[in-house]
């Protein structure tokens, strides 16, 4: 085969066929492959970020995604508005609700922990409503980008959820009937806890250990602006 030909065989196999590609206007559109449960857990830095990102693909493509955070801490460094909170109320298709308290459970932070336990159930109970609204909605079908999360959403990730069952907020059982709560054509996408949650081994599509190398607040470093929140 000659070297233009192999060059001609490279570049189709190639995604895009090898052209660079440009920023497309996001229009409304239906996923064709949606509906796993995902988990992503560990003791590394990355799962509310990788989540978010491919929460930010998924908008991308024109398919409405919702993130509802159950508690989300840190130290005292951090912002009460964090980063991703402004990014994700500009970007079509993507939005996001906190329903939890800003310091963790049982790291005596000065919050109440009767307050943790009581917004861990809002949260609970808030997730169904989104689980149930899917439900009722066409998701083979676009749906409005400004529209409600009442509305349907494509994908709903739920971050922090497996912190709020390792602490005890929630019961593991509270999370197996979120799982079989969830409608066909939904991609549930539940994130959180340093603990393994193999509760979810038998149930969960995709599974994946963020696991901490090496992390500089181990040696003092505090949470830095633009890439701890």
């Amino acid at each position: 085969m000659s070297d233009d030909r192999k060059s001609d065989s490279a570049i189709e196999n190639t995604p895009g066929q090898g052209r660079t590609p440009e920023a497309e206007r996001i229009e409304p559109a239906a996923p064709e492959e949606f509906g796993l449960v995902q988990v992503w857990w560990g003791d590394g830095k990355g799962k509310t970020t990788a989540t978010l990102g491919m929460g930010v693909r998924a908008a991308g493509h024109g398919y409405r995604v919702h993130m509802l955070q159950f508690m989300k801490g840190g130290a005292s460094s951090v912002d009460a508005v964090r980063g991703e909170y402004n990014a994700m109320a500009m970007l079509p298709g993507l939005s996001y609700e906190n329903l939890g308290h800003y310091g963790w459970h049982g790291m005596a932070d000065g919050s109440d922990e009767a307050d943790h336990e009581a917004e861990a159930q809002a949260g609970l109970e808030r997730a169904h409503e989104l689980l149930e609204a899917a439900g009722e909605t066409d998701l083979d079908e676009p749906i409005d980008l400004d529209a409600e999360p009442e509305a349907g959403v494509h994908m709903l990730i739920l971050d922090e959820i497996l912190y709020a069952a390792d602490r005890g907020l929630l019961s593991e059982s509270d999370v197996h009937e979120l799982i079989d709560a969830k409608p066909d054509g939904l991609e549930l996408v539940l994130s959180g806890s340093h603990t393994e949650p193999s509760y979810l081994a038998d149930r969960a599509d995709l599974i994946t250990n963020v696991r901490k190398v090496k992390h500089p607040i181990d040696d003092g470093q505090r949470a830095r602006r633009g890439t701890e929140f």
